[in-house]
């Protein structure tokens, strides 16, 4: 099966609120590899490799994330795997 790359933009209250920390969590327990990270403009970025069923298990977990957020929109877009990753890091 061909791995894919989704790129995930996510606004609201998404920083402060543990929004990157279980997003980890999440794609590690998905077997998903990338980065996530917390952009100037206030939103949180989603960079995440694996197989398709999963990284779509993650893109529906972002339109809720950890409790404490709220999540008002969400941009995607979805390529071919780099495969430049080996884990997944919060940036």
């Amino acid at each position: 099966m061909m791995e894919k790359r989704l790129q995930i933009v996510v606004s609201g209250r998404v920083q402060g609120v543990w929004y990157r920390a279980s997003t980890r969590s999440q794609a590690q327990s998905l077997g998903l590899l990338g980065k996530v990270w917390n952009r100037s403009d206030g939103r949180v970025e989603i960079v995440a490799e694996g197989l398709e069923g999963a990284l779509q298990k993650l893109l529906a977990w972002c339109l809720e994330g950890p409790p404490r957020a709220r999540v008002d929109s969400l941009e995607k877009r979805w390529s071919s795997a780099t495969g430049e990753f080996d884990e997944f890091n919060i940036t």
